[in-house]
């Protein structure tokens, strides 16, 4: 078989396969997603995914947000970490992260060549179970001490799920995906709390009463410990700047260089994982270490402040509670100001939900499509904001939409781009193109 050399063909091989973040998924079962694919090749790999104590983090969102911020305080601690993390902002590698750093192309090279005799002998491999199989064999050649795992959809049927984590971790889940998860915040809790191991340690973030009942139940069931972030020691908000906010818990004062009141909230659920995480390794993490740990976190594409002049935000809210969390933050951090909105989203989010928390804060509202299979064109968002009472302008692109925003600009005019990640990851690059900022790692078109 002859080896890869070159980055670009190490990625057609990963997408060769059945890629549902490309195209949408017909099910949320065994009969499109089944472990014993991704058990099967790990087997043959010498299953590396035994080799680390594992966080796994589920949730619908601030999921990632709490696995940066879970990582950063055991790198802050002193030990090796592995991230893994998903969707990428700009480049596959920022998916597999090592000691804080994303591993390089010629690392994404020797492990693809390394596990695709074993990958081409499994039938009906997704490009997700490669992935996660390439994350492993990265973390276990690296000889982490430590990898945390966010999973990708679901948690029951996700990839990620073969492994036995030490603590599973629950943040907010709310509706997304609900062709696949369910209607019910019940039928999508369910899907999340498949990560609950028996006898095993949960931390879950605060979540609706419905939510928060399932995975009670799947605790109950499994005999596993459950603890509820804030539920014991609730936190206090301290100072707010564009620049972060601080928080007090348990005695301690906290920064956190992210905005949103959810972001604390995710804050807190990090903690008390590690909390948890150090109580049954026997590992030490300081309260030093917390605290910087959160005081050094990063996670682009999250209420980002790009420019302060113009003021321009990207942020990757994609369903209706967190469009709502959304409004919240810029209604509290920028009182008085004119909001011009450009507004993207994919085919299988609620952007009607997303766009009836938002319209009502608007000024203008720009409806753009990323350059994404699944991105659902800028006339269907206008006609469901005409549904709604609203008249929305329209863009091909997201570099024209933000051309389009900054035309005859207020002084207090701001721009926030919303709805998907996607839309906020192009408008990331459009803008430090623009700006001659150091571009960041792209993959090879």
């Amino acid at each position: 078989m002859t080896q890869f050399s070159s980055y670009r063909e190490a990625l057609n091989y990963i997408y060769s396969h059945t890629n549902f973040e490309r195209k949408l998924m017909p099910k949320y079962d065994m009969t499109t997603l089944d472990l014993s694919r991704i058990e099967g090749l790990e087997s043959d790999l010498g299953n590396p995914h035994r080799e680390f104590p594992v966080i796994l983090i589920a949730g619908t969102k601030g999921k990632g947000s709490t696995a940066a911020m879970v990582e950063r305080i055991l790198r802050a601690a002193g030990y090796k970490t592995g991230l893994y993390s998903s969707p990428h902002l700009h480049s596959f590698r920022e998916r597999i992260r090592v000691a804080g750093k994303i591993v390089t192309e010629a690392e994404i090279i020797r492990r693809v060549n390394q596990l695709r005799p074993h990958a081409d002998t499994v039938l009906g491999l997704t490009a997700w179970e490669v992935m996660t199989a390439l994350a492993f064999l990265t973390f276990a050649a690296e000889k982490v001490d430590v990898a945390v795992l966010e999973v990708g959809l679901g948690g029951r049927l996700d990839a990620t799920n073969i492994t036995e984590p030490v603590v599973s971790v629950i943040t907010s889940i709310s509706y997304d995906h609900t062709h696949l998860l369910g209607n019910t915040l019940s039928a999508i809790a369910f899907e999340k709390a498949g990560i609950i191991r028996q006898g095993g340690e949960v931390v879950c973030a605060p979540q609706f009463p419905e939510a928060m009942t399932t995975i009670e139940t799947v605790c109950a069931e499994r005999q596993a410990s459950l603890i509820v972030a804030g539920e014991e020691t609730p936190w206090r908000i301290g100072r707010v700047s564009l620049g972060g906010q601080s928080f007090f818990w348990r005695n301690s004062r906290y920064f956190l260089p992210l905005l949103g009141e959810h972001q604390v909230t995710n804050a807190i659920t990090a903690l008390m994982a590690v909390e948890k995480f150090a109580e049954k390794t026997g590992w030490e993490i300081s309260d030093a270490a917390k605290q910087k740990g959160i005081a050094a976190v990063v996670w682009q594409g999250r209420l980002e402040i790009l420019s302060r002049d113009p003021l321009l935000l990207v942020d990757s809210a994609m369903n209706g509670d967190s469009a709502r969390k959304l409004r919240q933050t810029l209604t509290e951090y920028f009182p008085g100001r004119r909001v011009i909105f450009v507004f993207g989203a994919s085919r299988d989010h609620d952007y009607r939900a997303m766009l009836t928390e938002l319209l009502p804060i608007s000024t203008r509202v720009i409806a753009t499509q990323a350059s994404h299979p699944r991105a659902t064109r800028p006339d269907v968002l206008a006609a469901t904001a005409l549904t709604l009472g609203a008249t929305i302008e329209t863009t091909s692109s997201v570099d024209e939409a933000l051309a389009l925003a900054e035309e005859n600009i207020g002084e207090r005019d701001l721009i926030c781009v919303a709805g998907s990640l996607f839309c906020a990851a192009e408008a990331r690059f459009v803008w430090m193109e623009k700006t001659r900022q150091p571009i960041p790692p792209t993959d090879p078109v």
